[in-house]
């Protein structure tokens, strides 16, 4: 049996302009992800949402997020 987990988060209320910033500065991070694990990040309306899957690991999926969430906190730091 194979375990996945998918998890969603959406940063709402968010300007296209700081969304595509914030998307920018974390796209080096988005290059050699481990196997089975996946982000995907999209701008809907005025959210930001990020997309997250893991088909092996869940502290690391755990791990990533946790670290995602660090970066685009700092980015929005230095955007304001």
């Amino acid at each position: 049996m194979s375990l996945t987990c998918q998890v969603q988060v959406n940063l709402n209320n968010i300007s296209k302009e700081k969304a595509e910033t914030v998307k920018k500065a974390l796209e080096p991070d988005n290059v050699d992800f481990p196997e089975g694990l996946s982000m995907y990040v999209e701008n809907i309306d005025n959210k930001l949402v990020f997309n997250f899957e893991s088909k092996k690991n869940m502290k690391q999926i755990i791990g990533t997020i946790d670290e995602v969430l660090e970066h685009i906190q700092m980015a929005l730091r230095v955007i304001e």
